[in-house]
């Protein structure tokens, strides 16, 4: 059973700024030069506290958090609320609206099938995260999990509150709009924790985060520190329903760094997809991506020559790789690249991120890559449709890593939550 309480946020003040100089994407989604972009923006711009340049971050959090909440620069509401978060913005020149709430939500065990994971994790960011955890005791960030509202018992009221006048609202570095409302009547606060009883959630984004979460709530409660009710037994949430219009999906390539396509390795790629040469410039790989999004295909880059690819025949990929062909499971692109084109073809064992695979979120990026000698080859596919993903997870299957990139992300720096021992909710 699911279980969502509202909270009393930690929100930024009026002495610090406007939240549009304030706020942040996801801290793994900020790379230096992003990081020093959001330093030079304000001094209490929120990269300062989810991923500061200094040495001994996790130190240098904690102090800032609490000095700023000393100074007034953060200010803890009265009241425990929940938001409701918009989010309007443009892909491909198509204006899309998704909205969601952001709320206390119990965390679950992955085995007690109430919150599924989508995608595969690493040791190395849940570590740094936790680190995070314990020093600051707050929840700085929010998970992004989706459910399922065919009733739009959910939505309808989402509907009623944005016809009133939000409590935030700015206009991103990239023109994404942002808005919150918060809801603090009882009678709503009840209709949305009565509409999640019986769902099931799925993560979209932070995965990372949700499992240090769970560890660190493991461990407060070994120490008796962590009773029912207690913030650490829940982790700040962005929860979207699947119905939504606005929930996009967009591609992430992947970019090899030290293997090449050899006249040997396309020989054996014609073995199992169609292979045809296209003009190796952004515009022909995404039409040609876009025009076959109904086959299982793939455009590989290597610099010079780009070569489109259509998987010839299910049953033979089958019987290669023991896949089950009555799921849908097994043959998502992400999947079929992994297995068949790097594991069988190119023989690629494990890679590690940055050091063998880079992960890019547009053709022309992927392609720079490659260009710049940072990459010797570029793959590129087509972005998972989010009902596959939210139906596979609910299977008990994990994605590749990086197999999907829900845009845009909830941004960091609205609010933040407090965990320390003590706080209620």
């Amino acid at each position: 059973m699911v279980e969502i309480r509202p909270f009393k946020a930690i929100r930024f003040s009026e002495k610090a700024g406007a939240i549009s100089n304030l706020i942040t994407q996801p801290y793994d989604k900020i790379d230096p030069l992003m990081q020093k972009l959001y330093y030079e923006k304000s001094i209490y711009n929120y990269c300062r506290l989810i991923l500061p340049i200094e040495n001994n971050k996790y130190e240098v959090a904690k102090n800032r958090i609490n000095d700023w909440i000393n100074s007034g620069i953060l200010i803890k509401d009265r009241e425990p609320a929940i938001f409701v978060y918009r989010q309007e913005f443009q892909v491909n020149q198509k204006n899309f609206t998704r909205i969601g709430f952001i709320v206390a939500l119990r965390l679950y065990h992955y085995e007690e099938n109430v919150v599924f994971p989508h995608e595969v994790t690493y040791k190395e960011p849940k570590t740094d995260r936790i680190n995070m955890l314990e020093s600051v005791q707050k929840d700085l960030e929010p998970v992004f999990l989706i459910y399922s509202d065919p009733k739009k018992i959910t939505i309808n009221l989402f509907s009623r509150i944005i016809n009133t006048s939000p409590l935030i609202d700015f206009i991103d570095s990239s023109r994404v709009s942002h808005s919150v409302w918060q809801i603090v009547d009882s009678q709503s606060i009840q209709l949305l924790m009565n509409a999640l009883k019986n769902k099931k959630l799925v993560i979209a984004d932070g995965h990372h985060r949700y499992e240090s979460a769970i560890n660190y709530r493991d461990a407060q409660q070994k120490k008796g520190k962590c009773t029912n009710l207690s913030a650490c037994n829940f982790q700040m949430s962005y929860i979207v329903p699947i119905e939504e219009e606005g929930l996009v999906v967009l591609s992430t390539h992947r970019a090899l760094k030290e293997f090449e396509l050899t006249p040997k390795k396309l020989d054996l790629l014609n073995s199992f997809f169609n292979v045809e040469q296209i003009d190796p410039t952004v515009n022909s790989l995404n039409h040609y991506l876009r025009n076959n999004s109904k086959k299982h295909v793939f455009c590989v880059y290597d610099g010079t020559k780009a070569y489109g690819l259509i998987l010839k025949n299910k049953k033979q990929l089958s019987k290669i790789l023991k896949y089950d062909t009555s799921t849908k499971i097994d043959l998502l692109d992400v999947t079929i690249l992994r297995d068949l084109v790097f594991k069988h073809v190119m023989r690629i064992g494990k890679m590690k991120m940055h050091k063998d695979i880079l992960y890019v979120g547009s053709t022309t990026e992927a392609l720079n890559k490659v260009d710049s000698g940072e990459a010797k080859l570029a793959f590129l596919v087509n972005p998972v449709d989010p009902k596959i993903v939210w139906k596979i997870a609910k299977q008990g299957s994990r994605l590749p890593e990086k197999s999907t990139d829900f845009y845009p992300k909830p941004c960091s720096g609205l609010m933040m939550m407090n965990l320390a021992n003590g706080e209620q909710l």
